[in-house]
């Protein structure tokens, strides 16, 4: 299986959408744990990295992608 590559900044989606129906998150902090923003109602969450890489779909936007834009 393939690790998936993520960084501070992206929009990720994950396999189950938070309560208020929205189903991007932003991460905003990397270390053991992952801090990750519900893009829909502000709400954060702090999860281990083993269980974000786990539930972990797709990377919806790059932040590395959204630099070279400005």
């Amino acid at each position: 299986m393939m690790k998936k590559e993520f960084q501070i900044g992206d929009i990720v989606e994950l396999k189950k959408p938070h309560p208020c129906g929205t189903n991007a998150w932003k991460v905003i902090r990397m270390g053991m744990d992952i801090r990750i923003k519900c893009t829909g109602c502000d709400h954060s969450v702090l999860i281990p990295r083993s269980h974000f890489e786990k539930r972990l779909k797709k990377v919806l936007q790059s932040a590395s992608s959204e630099d070279e834009t400005r």
